[in-house]
């Protein structure tokens, strides 16, 4: 993605099966799953950059002495910051002195050594990127199995909704961002689950018990699928939670439609659960097939006593998994993932094709660096078999009509395509400058490019993930791919337009911002048709104050004005720089939506790309979102 936008965050979870001596005699260190969980958020620290944090849950330590502690960062490397801090107290594993302590002599020297750690890599769409938004967030109670510290990968459509309930449930919640909103909810269904197992418990009931008795039966009952069945009823937005209580209960939840992903592995060892199969896989060193995702609207429960659970706590809706997720979030070591950014490419071969008139002789294939390089590889395989396919064809034919030698074939096999890595990107060079002539310019200096590996009378078609805004394109890989001086430039992306707002964890919820949205106004204004926009804005507004659940999507009626060509032909203009010297073609490919659809079957979550949205509060971000944009406030939508 040329673009850069904020997106998803990344979790980790690791719950210890045994007792930490244990590893020491296994493994050989005493803080194996310490080191696992900075291992496995490592491996997906491309979901977080702006923050990270970590939560440590300790078994049966005596009166007095902390069993729940957490621990965040907000600055430059904030993982290798935090995990330098945990780690400071943790003897070399091959220290003797470590030997003859116990396992609470352990715990007490050592501050975050524990039993289940939560981790959390923030990556900040809306909300600043101060320590006080980190992950993970804790609510306190003097009683242990009240407190809870979670962590999320998800947004909320409805937050100030949620909001309002808390105040009329008579809570006093401090702010009203997503997080808050949902840790006060949570808190609030975990007291009420302690006051139904009190009544079912406590004196005057058939058990009748008193003081801490009570109290550790209360642990020991609790309920975390009851206590999430009363928080989620509620949400609307796509999530992943997941969840330490004070008692050693752990939890990961995910929502009903299966939007934001998560996965779990379970051996002798360990409990652990991820936003990526990949990382689970290479941390655990295990087939991916040995990984299992939670399924939608379902949480993974691990007790204290070790019981295991995995059930639905909400009722199950359409499933639409998140096609973004695959297209450019995750990691591509995930082998369907992998396949399915191929398969992307793949799609795009006809279309491409058919822009170079076929002429593959005088076409030099290349991406845009660096998540674009799995679907360019998919191209540059699928334009290879056709043109082999036709070249046997064409062979076969002239040998049947006994007008070819054998010169003649060598010289139809001896071309091959021609491919070069034409851009390299700068991962240090950052952005950070806000002035727009200074950013600009330090723009044009984030990529650097191949001189001479191509000519004049030759075109380049570069492969990019996705183009949402184009704002990168038009400021700075344009002008460095014309220094190529080829004939023509093609960009073609592997992923349909963004069309609409996301609000389900993704920074995109400005319709404004679109480069497909301009696009489709600057039609209408050059049609003559640009009353459609007021009659969509009549349309939006009839309906803003109607139940979420009553709002459909009105915008659609200005995209559904063109073709896909049509509006990629006038994103080809929009991107191209006003001062731009270069004088050849410059064209824009999109993905289709069979394509997408084709390549990735099981991830049908579309919506930026459709407007057709998983839950009646997208439907709703949409409408502000084209309201905001009518007024010229570019704020968020929802």
């Amino acid at each position: 993605m040329s673009d850069s936008i904020g997106h998803e965050c990344g979790l980790a979870m690791i719950r210890l099966r045994q007792p930490l001596s244990y590893y020491r005699q296994a493994f050989g260190d005493t803080a194996w799953g310490l080191r696992r969980l900075f291992i496995l958020m490592e491996k997906q620290r491309n979901r977080g950059q702006d923050g990270a944090g970590i939560a440590a849950v300790k078994f049966d330590m005596p009166p007095g002495e902390p069993y729940l502690l957490r621990i965040r960062s907000d600055k430059d490397n904030a993982l290798d910051r935090v995990f330098q801090a945990v780690l400071k107290d943790i003897h070399p594993p091959d220290d003797p002195s470590w030997l003859d302590r116990t396992e609470l002599e352990l715990k007490q020297h050592c501050e975050f050594l524990g039993e289940v750690y939560l981790g959390h890599l923030r990556y900040a769409t809306h909300s600043d990127t101060s320590l006080a938004n980190c992950h993970p967030r804790v609510r306190k109670h003097n009683q242990a199995s009240r407190n809870v510290a979670i962590a999320g990968n998800f947004n909320m459509t409805n937050s100030r909704e949620l909001f309002e309930q808390l105040l009329e449930y008579g809570l006093n919640p401090v702010g009203d961002s997503d997080t808050q909103v949902v840790l006060e909810r949570l808190g609030f269904s975990l007291d009420k689950e302690h006051e139904r197992l009190t009544h079912d418990m406590g004196p005057g009931s058939f058990r009748g018990l008193e003081g801490r008795d009570l109290a550790e039966a209360l642990s020991q009952e609790l309920n975390i699928v009851n206590l999430l069945r009363h928080a989620a009823q509620p949400w609307d937005g796509g999530y992943v939670f997941g969840g330490v209580i004070g008692n050693g209960d752990a939890f990961v939840c995910r929502d009903p439609a299966g939007i934001r992903p998560a996965f779990f592995y379970i051996d002798d060892d360990v409990v652990a659960a991820a936003s990526e199969r990949a990382a689970l896989a290479n941390v655990f060193d295990v087939q991916p097939h040995e990984i299992e995702p939670i399924q939608p609207g379902h949480v993974l429960v691990i007790k204290r006593d070790g019981r295991i659970e995995h059930q639905p706590f909400i009722e199950q809706s359409e499933i639409r998994q998140c096609s973004f997720e695959r297209i450019y979030f995750s990691r591509g070591n995930d082998p369907d993932i992998y396949n399915e950014r191929k398969n992307l490419g793949r799609q795009l071969a006809p279309r491409v094709l058919d822009a170079i008139d076929h002429d593959l002789e005088r076409t030099v294939f290349s991406y845009i660096p660096n998540t674009g390089e799995t679907a360019y590889l998919g191209l540059v395989e699928e334009i290879d078999h056709i043109s082999r396919q036709r070249k046997a064809d064409n062979i076969w034919q002239r040998v049947t009509e006994g007008n070819i030698n054998r010169d003649e074939i060598a010289q139809m096999l001896n071309h091959s395509l021609r491919t070069e890595k034409v851009a390299h990107k700068d991962q240090k060079l950052r952005t950070f400058i806000t002035h727009d002539a200074a950013r600009k310019d330090l723009v044009l200096h984030i990529y650097d490019i191949t001189r001479g590996c191509m000519t004049p009378d030759e075109t380049l078609v570069v492969v990019d993930d996705s183009i949402v805004r184009g704002t990168t394109l038009r400021d700075s890989i344009v002008t460095i791919l014309s220094r190529l001086n080829p004939k023509k430039i093609i960009i073609a992306s592997s992923s349909p337009p963004i069309m609409y707002p996301d609000c389900y964890g993704i920074d995109m919820s400005q319709l404004g911002r679109f480069i497909a949205f301009e696009a489709a106004v600057a039609l209408l204004h050059e049609n003559g048709e640009e009353a459609l926009l007021d009659e969509v804005e009549q349309k939006c507004e009839a309906q803003k104050d109607l139940p979420s659940s009553r709002i459909v999507n009105h915008v659609s009626a200005i995209y559904d004005r063109f073709t896909l060509d049509e509006i990629s032909e006038r994103i080809s203009r929009l991107i191209r720089p006003r001062d731009l010297s270069w004088t050849g073609d410059l064209q824009v490919i999109y993905q289709t939506l069979d394509g997408l659809h084709a390549s990735m079957p099981h991830h049908t979550g579309d919506w930026y790309f459709t407007g057709a949205y998983p839950t009646p509060g997208g439907f709703r971000v949409l409408n502000n979102s084209y309201l905001q944009w009518r007024k010229h406030a570019d704020v968020r939508a929802y």
